[in-house]
């Protein structure tokens, strides 16, 4: 807001000699806060995409145009989740064929340091179940081809 001294009185005298008064909203905070919103927004989405922490391995080729299927995640721990819900292992085939009856497929995430037992028993529940898996990986990037 914006206060004149000069006329030597308060906002009566200004009115008075014809002055209007400040009627104007500044909206540069506004715009400042929303800005910075958006930027945190634009910062956190990617990690809200599955909503679990799995550093899932590198390969030289990954297949980039993948239908839409359940997602079961296996977290370095063994903990099994089914998109962001922990899921038994037992009941996995059950729930996913409930939840999504026409998956011809389920995309497994399995953090790259997680020990073996648990993938296998995931990949023989499911194919046991007949829904064909599909690993997920990530594309190797050209800097840590000669890291090997």
């Amino acid at each position: 807001m914006a206060f004149s001294i000069n006329s030597g009185g308060g906002l009566g005298s200004r009115r008075r000699h014809g002055s209007p008064a400040l009627s104007e909203i500044n909206v540069t905070p506004f715009v400042d806060v929303v800005l910075v919103l958006l930027i945190i927004f634009m910062l956190t989405a990617h990690v809200m995409e599955f909503g679990i922490e799995v550093d899932v391995p590198k390969t030289k080729f990954t297949k980039t145009d993948a239908p839409d299927l359940p997602v079961v995640t296996i977290t370095k721990e063994g903990l099994i989740k089914l998109n962001t819900d922990a899921v038994n292992i037992n009941s996995l085939a059950s729930v996913i064929k409930q939840k999504y009856p026409k998956a011809k497929g389920v995309y497994v995430r399995a953090d790259k340091e997680t020990i073996w037992d648990p993938i296998a028993q995931v990949t023989a529940e499911l194919g046991a179940a007949g829904l064909p898996v599909n690993m997920v990986t990530q594309p190797e990037d050209s800097s840590s081809k000669g890291r090997r």
